[in-house]
């Protein structure tokens, strides 16, 4: 099993594209940007029309990798110039950038850290979880990613191959309302071991939602 894509809802998914593919340097398709295999990422993403404006913060967010300082402030400038607005979440005086794309989904760049020096464009999709230790379970069940990092605060997979964007679950006290505007896109998998992992079926069409009721797809 393995992660296919990460899926934006979007107003514009076009536009949406347009944006993520200028930022990462990915190669733009029909409404879904893929990474060259230099990147090192193992999953693309797919933009799809949303059926509802966004309400409240994403459960899910893109965490982006920088080298140094000079490159951190690059791809936020970068950012800006493409339709991307600063964000204060109550986030403080921190290293990383918090910003919002065009549609106001939320991501960060980050600040250099060692540990995503070969990650690629994206350092991490990061999950709010209540338990990330029990989501982190699940996904590494689901995936196959071994679990690298534990923390109290932050759980922390990636797939066996090393590179690419890490997936981590990051403690959060939000509740999470109505359906999540980025989702997760699997590869088809046992949905029996899915359901005894603590997966639920949400009616019909391969989606589903995880422990803490995050959306995702079986393709």
């Amino acid at each position: 099993m393995a992660i296919r894509n990460l899926v934006f809802d979007a107003a514009d998914p076009g536009a949406a594209a347009r944006f993520w593919a200028e930022l990462l340097g990915w190669r733009l398709g029909d409404a879904e940007v893929r990474p060259p295999a230099s990147d090192g990422c193992e999953f693309g993403l797919t933009f799809t029309q949303a059926s509802e404006p966004k309400q409240g913060k994403n459960r899910l967010h893109p965490d982006l990798a920088s080298h140094t300082p000079d490159h951190q402030k690059s791809i936020v400038d970068k950012a800006l110039s493409l339709g991307a607005r600063r964000l204060d979440l109550g986030q403080g005086d921190v290293p990383w950038v918090v910003l919002a794309d065009p549609e106001d989904n939320e991501f960060c760049v980050l600040e250099p850290r060692e540990v995503y020096l070969d990650a690629g464009a994206l350092a991490a999709l990061v999950v709010d979880a209540h338990e990330p230790d029990v989501l982190a379970t699940f996904w590494s069940g689901a995936l196959g990613w071994p679990i690298k990092n534990r923390a109290p605060e932050i759980v922390g997979l990636r797939s066996p191959g090393e590179r690419g964007a890490w997936l981590e679950c990051l403690r959060t006290k939000d509740i999470k309302t109505g359906m999540n505007r980025l989702r997760l896109e699997i590869a088809a998998a046992d949905v029996g071991s899915l359901r005894a992992a603590g997966a639920m079926p949400l009616g019909t069409g391969g989606l589903m939602a995880d422990p803490e009721g995050n959306e995702f797809h079986l393709r």
